[in-house]
């Protein structure tokens, strides 16, 4: 004679039982992740809770609730399958993880925004000079021409060059001060 289970009974089967529901589904999956067990658990309680006094009766409540919590862990564990760890290893057993990789990533980014804003504050330096002293800097620094051939070609001696390079570099200092750490 099949008989219908009640609320109280399924409350106090959960309760006496609690422990060794959530260490086979722990053991099912296979996992340290107790949230994860913990969580089936309670989801099959639930739905059992939802399903008491329906027409239709559990005829053995223990193998019931065993045999859903076995559906709900294949459930999980079909989920789970495509779900990638940030922090195993990409590729090779000892490699970088995917957490690494995406920190390295950002953090190269940074320093690119970084160089970036960087590299602009000191064209706007350079743009601020005096021509003199703003041609000097340009033909020696991103040029690369020497002292000696900057004086031949503009028939100005060699010291008064290194002055105006050395004024230019004073000022584009200062105009650069705030962006220090």
């Amino acid at each position: 004679m099949s008989q219908h289970i009640g609320k109280m009974a399924i409350a106090q089967f959960l309760s006496a039982e609690h422990e060794r529901l959530t260490g086979y589904v722990r053991r099912l999956i296979d996992d340290t992740a107790e949230r994860d067990g913990e969580d089936i658990v309670q989801d099959v309680a639930l739905s059992l809770f939802n399903r008491a006094d329906v027409l239709m009766p559990i005829e053995a409540l223990s193998a019931y609730v065993y045999q859903s919590l076995r559906n709900r862990v294949i459930d999980y564990l079909r989920r789970r399958r495509n779900v990638v760890s940030l922090d195993e290893p990409v590729g090779e057993e000892d490699g970088p993880s995917l957490v690494g990789q995406l920190s390295d990533t950002f953090a190269d980014v940074e320093k690119e925004v970084t160089r970036s804003e960087l590299r602009a504050n000191v064209f706007e330096a350079i743009e601020g000079l005096p021509d003199e002293q703003k041609a000097v800097i340009i033909e020696t620094e991103l040029n690369g021409r020497s002292f000696r051939e900057l004086s031949e070609e503009w028939e100005i001696p060699i010291g008064t060059l290194l002055a105006r390079k050395s004024r230019a570099l004073a000022k584009m200092r200062d105009s650069l001060r705030d962006l220090r750490p």
